[in-house]
């Protein structure tokens, strides 16, 4: 049913302001009775259980950073099944991000482009959202996404996710750092291994014992992915998300003058799945057994978090396919690798 609502109905919205209405349904189903309904109909098996970062997730499924950029809709997305939300991404600085429009759809291949830029409350209004969803929502598993201010310049960007780690860390169940997004200017340049030790280092401290992952692009060179992850480890974080959107835009099955007029970006979605798998396989390969390994990128089906499981993942997120599958997503994910 949900496919012919998206194709007839959603679809004819700006993409922007369709997930915007679809987060106001999301809360309203994460306050009671509706999140009691929901939950009824979505709480993952107990035997999905994944034990990781010193917490226990209900599903190894979860919500990307991008789409909860404020933290309003964890208890909704908890009620719908998720096993644990990425807010933000968060900057230290409330800023507006890119102007729109800045969010494309591209449906022939279940995808999107999106040039947001970060566009979030800031820190503090996210440690009070923060702060209340653990009076209310405390059995939710809540990581938080953390990136540079753009008005930050690049060579002060240390100061910046510090001052964010120190305000968001302690009422975040994890925290990862970003340094991958292609929408804020110059911040993939801090993925260079020389200009990530130091940042890495200095957010640890701030994040005192929160679990530190960092966030990285898939448009890295296997050698360095499989450096950044060597670093990771060496300095003590506990994981590594693999990873954010491509500025690729090779294999698409869309009209090319839709994408050219889409403009730049980063493309999330089905497109990535193959290198998604590449990524994660080159980051298991170096890191310790141990080591948390949170995949991103293609996944749609029970079949795909699987696959990534199988290829050594720790945890799975997903996002844009929300887009295309609907709200009873994250349910049919935890069914079907319940099944399997």
């Amino acid at each position: 049913m949900y496919p012919l609502l998206f194709r007839h109905v959603l679809s004819r919205f700006d993409p922007e302001f369709a997930h915007h209405a679809a987060m106001t349904v999301i809360r309203v189903l994460g306050a009671r009775p509706f999140s009691w309904a929901a939950r009824a109909l979505t709480a993952p098996s107990p035997e999905l259980q994944v034990h990781a970062l010193g917490l226990t997730f209900p599903s190894p499924f979860g919500v990307a950073a991008g789409f909860d950029k404020n933290a309003v809709g964890v208890r909704g997305l908890d009620a719908l099944g998720f096993g644990h939300v990425e807010v933000g991404t968060v900057t230290a600085i409330p800023q507006d991000g890119n102007p729109k429009p800045r969010l494309f759809r591209l449906v022939p291949d279940r995808a999107v482009i999106n040039r947001m830029g970060f566009n979030n409350d800031g820190a503090g209004a996210a440690a009070r959202k923060l702060a209340g969803l653990r009076r209310r929502a405390p059995r939710a598993v809540i990581g938080a996404n953390i990136g540079k201010s753009r008005v930050v310049a690049v060579d002060d960007a240390i100061g910046d996710y510090v001052a964010s780690a120190t305000i968001i860390a302690p009422l975040a169940d994890y925290l990862a750092v970003n340094v991958s997004s292609p929408n804020t200017p110059g911040l993939r340049g801090l993925q260079a291994v020389e200009t990530l030790a130091p940042l890495l280092r200095a957010v640890k401290v701030a994040a005192g014992d929160t679990p530190l992952l960092v966030k990285i692009a898939p448009d890295l060179s296997d050698e360095e992915i499989t450096g950044i992850a060597r670093l990771a480890a060496a300095e003590g974080l506990a994981g590594i998300i693999t990873h954010n959107t491509t500025v690729g835009r090779e294999g698409l099955k869309t009209d090319p003058a839709v994408v050219e007029a889409a403009g730049a970006g980063g493309l999330s979605g089905a497109p990535l799945k193959e290198r998604s798998l590449e990524v994660l396989t080159l980051v298991r390969s170096v890191v310790p057994a141990d080591f948390c390994v949170i995949a991103v990128g293609g996944v749609e089906t029970a079949e795909d978090v699987q696959k990534r499981l199988d290829a050594g993942a720790t945890l799975v997120q997903g996002y844009t396919a929300f887009l295309y599958r609907g709200p009873l997503w994250a349910r049919q994910i935890n069914r079907g690798l319940r099944a399997r």
